[in-house]
């Protein structure tokens, strides 16, 4: 790769040796953790966060805008994802209650008993291979940095 310029940014060996840790975490991480979805309830990584989303909504409903913000997704892709999803039975489309020009997720009876019964496993693994290495006090820091983080980054970042 060639710079334009010579006081280009680039990451410091710190910051390169961090940043991927992180990667890699992250890389394993939802590997794993689509694997054990799948292979135990049929369900993806991509299903379960969008059944968790909407399950934590006061009703288990979600405009589709603000439920592909929440989760970090183009809405593109969070409507056809809802596409397979309804064909399964797991969510709904309506029109929104709030909003006649706007959509909503819904998720449904199906939905929130895949949600439930695929819950225990998740956190099992979670629990396993991600807390399991950290104490107490890491969890706390690492909380509080995750969350400083996800600020910053939904303040600064394209959506």
């Amino acid at each position: 790769m060639s710079r334009k310029k010579s006081d280009e940014a680039w990451l410091t060996p710190t910051q390169q040796s961090a940043w991927r840790a992180y990667m890699g975490l992250s890389l394993q991480m939802t590997y794993e953790m689509n694997r054990q979805l799948t292979e135990d309830h049929g369900l993806s990584l991509a299903d379960y966060s969008v059944l968790v989303a909407l399950a934590d909504s006061t009703d288990g409903c979600r405009q589709l805008t603000g439920l592909a913000s929440e989760i970090g997704w183009e809405r593109s892709r969070l409507s056809h994802h809802l596409t397979r999803m309804c064909t399964r039975g797991l969510t709904e489309r309506r029109a929104s209650n709030s909003d006649g020009r706007a959509t909503d997720a819904v998720i449904t009876d199906v939905g929130r008993a895949a949600l439930l019964d695929a819950s225990p496993g998740h956190v099992a693994l979670v629990q396993r291979l991600f807390f399991a290495g950290l104490s107490d006090s890491d969890v706390a820091v690492l909380g509080d940095t995750l969350g400083r983080l996800k600020a910053h980054v939904k303040e600064n970042g394209s959506i």
